[in-house]
C-alpha cells in the first residue's frame, strides 16, 4: 500500500513541477529527510517551499493552513492555485506541517 501512495505521490509531483515549469515557475524533485517526495517551488521573493501531497485526501499542500492546499485531482486548477501563490510569495515564517493520520482515525471508529 504505501509502495502504491509513494508511487502516486512521485506521478503528482512530477506532473505538477512539468506544468509549473512550463509557466517559468522553479520547481525540482526532492526526497524530504523523512523519505516523502517533495518538490521545492522557488516564490517570487527566491524562497522555497516544500509541496507534498497528502495521498489519503488527493491534496498538494505547502503548508498547515487552508490556504497552503488544493486538490491533486484537477491538476490545472492545482498549477494555477501554486503559481499564485508563487506570485503572491509564501507566508512568512517556517512551513508548517500537515500530519493527519488516517489509520488513527480510523481506529478510532472500529467497533
Amino acid at each position: 500500500m504505501r509502495e502504491r501512495q509513494y508511487a502516486y505521490a512521485q506521478r503528482a509531483l512530477a506532473a505538477l513541477r512539468d506544468e509549473l515549469t512550463k509557466r517559468e515557475v522553479s520547481a525540482a524533485l526532492v526526497v524530504a529527510e523523512d523519505g516523502r517526495p517533495g518538490l521545492d517551488v522557488t516564490d517570487s521573493r527566491l524562497r522555497v517551499r516544500r509541496v507534498f501531497v497528502h495521498t489519503g485526501f488527493c491534496w498538494f499542500y505547502w503548508g498547515d493552513q487552508g490556504d497552503e492546499r488544493v486538490t491533486c485531482l484537477r491538476l490545472g486548477t492545482a498549477v494555477e492555485r501554486i503559481v499564485q501563490a508563487v506570485r503572491d510569495g509564501w507566508h512568512e515564517g517556517e512551513q508548517g506541517e500537515l500530519r493527519i493520520d488516517l489509520h488513527g482515525i480510523a481506529e478510532a471508529y472500529r467497533i
